[in-house]
């Protein structure tokens, strides 16, 4: 189920990507000859509107829209239909040709944040912003340790914490067992075995296990990562308004993620230990699926963003690529030469897949 909804996510954010160049490429006049549903070898001919052939490829990951003299040759350029070229069109529409897939990732991130904070989004109270009014707060269980005492208790991922105490007249309970309050009771109680007190899934009875701290450099642990979660449901303007907030801070947000990365592989501090492709993104959107619709679709705005903002890219092959030629031709006042530019587009297309591959394998070994 979880490869299921991968797919659906993935082609969704992919398509509104490729009609955001469709639209603009088809506003300018630009001849579009293909718009294909999924990666080739062709499956078959849907249906040709105009002069554009819509398809449907075997490969269910997303789409393409191939458009005339996106990769200049001697018929798109200097052909009978060379006004329609997106080559020959002013630097400023290519531009915008380019720019569109990227911003309608980012439109779409809006648009789902917005529905998110319409219907109820959990979030962190930690980085919350003031004018949010939160309900529903609980002390949540984000990781376990492996073989922990939290993990040998029986504790998971995503059980809300709302009692703590020694069995005796000593305790804490939601909703003032905050991570502060917990940590502080675990300290002070560092030899006793504990009572915690949790709720699982809808099910509102709560389930109490016995925990024994154990010592980790001198300091008691019991195995967890956690964090005051709560719901923010806004209005249908003001979820609106937040949405683009909070699109815009998630948009920072893994922008300055992605320069550290980048960062620290060119400077040999790199580790493929903190980069997820599509085998590791298929389990997190099965856990992401568990916490909720609501969820999935916060998760699926962050998806839309890093396939943005990772297009933006000035590589080869990416818009970001295509943009920085642009740019160069601009500045030298003449073209890149054509055979030159396709060439370095094919090449960087092939390390692109040559790095998906190394990162699918990391992904698998990750499994084992």
């Amino acid at each position: 189920m979880s490869i299921i909804i991968f797919v659906v996510i993935l082609l969704v954010l992919v398509l509104v990507h490729e009609w955001g160049h469709f639209f603009t490429a088809k506003k300018f006049g630009i001849k579009v000859d293909e718009f294909g549903f999924g990666f080739p070898p062709r499956a078959l001919v849907l249906f040709k509107k105009g002069e554009t052939t819509y398809t449907l490829n075997w490969l269910p990951i997303g789409g393409f829209v191939k458009i005339f003299g996106e990769n200049p040759d001697d018929e798109n350029t200097n052909g009978p239909e060379k006004d329609r070229s997106f080559v020959n069109k002013p630097k400023w529409q290519q531009a915008i040709v380019l720019f569109a897939g990227v911003f309608m990732n980012f439109i779409l991130a809006w648009v789902l944040l917005s529905i998110c904070l319409f219907s109820g989004l959990s979030m962190s109270t930690q980085n919350m912003p003031a004018k949010y009014k939160i309900s529903d707060t609980n002390l949540v269980v984000i990781s376990v340790a492996p073989d922990s005492p939290a993990q040998i208790a029986g504790l998971e991922s995503r059980d809300k914490i709302v009692y703590l105490g020694t069995g005796e007249t000593d305790f804490i309970q939601a909703p003032n067992i905050t991570p502060e309050t917990l940590k502080e009771f675990v300290v002070t109680h560092k030899e006793a075995t504990l009572q915690l007190g949790y709720l699982r899934g809808k099910d509102d009875t709560m389930s109490i296990i016995p925990i024994t701290p154990k010592l980790e450099n001198s300091v008691p642990m019991i195995g967890i990562a956690m964090d005051t979660i709560g719901t923010v449901k806004l209005p249908l303007g003001g979820a609106i308004v937040q949405g683009l907030a909070l699109d815009w801070s998630m948009t920072k947000g893994t922008a300055v993620g992605l320069y550290k990365l980048i960062a620290g592989a060119l400077t040999g501090n790199g580790s493929f230990a903190s980069v997820t492709g599509p085998v590791g993104i298929v389990g997190i959107v099965g856990d992401a699926a568990k916490f909720g619709f609501v969820y999935l679709l916060s998760f699926a705005a962050l998806i839309s963003i890093n396939l943005a903002i990772i297009n933006l890219i000035p590589f080869p092959a990416l818009d970001g690529g295509r943009l920085l030629f642009l740019l160069i031709e601009k500045i030298k006042g003449s073209r890149i030469n054509a055979t030159f530019a396709n060439y370095a587009n094919m090449i960087g297309f092939g390390i692109l897949i040559l790095l998906m591959v190394v990162v699918t394998y990391h992904d698998i070994v990750k499994l084992f």
